[in-house]
């Protein structure tokens, strides 16, 4: 029971540490796999506290779901910023 509070703490102390790096993070990659990271943390704090189904809908949405659609955005965004620099030549 102690060490699952431990870890639990550790956990906590952890999460605070990653969203401070997801916040001071500038560019929007490294944010996104930042955010990846602070969505696992969280899916396993939350089963920590014995919150399984709400540690898998953060598993699902936050570690994968929304780091993909930033991803994918940025991508795109780049993309269209490259063929309007070619398209000004």
């Amino acid at each position: 029971m102690i060490a699952t509070e431990l870890l639990a703490d550790a956990t906590v102390l952890l999460v605070t540490a990653v969203a401070t790096a997801a916040v001071r993070t500038r560019d929007p990659v490294r944010q996104a796999v930042v955010l990846s990271a602070l969505g696992l943390l969280l899916a396993l704090l939350f089963t920590l506290l014995q919150a399984p189904d709400v540690a898998l809908s953060q598993l699902a949405v936050a570690a994968v779901v929304t780091p993909l659609l930033i991803l994918l955005t940025v991508r795109k965004i780049r993309a269209v910023a490259d063929r309007r620099e070619e398209g000004e030549k």
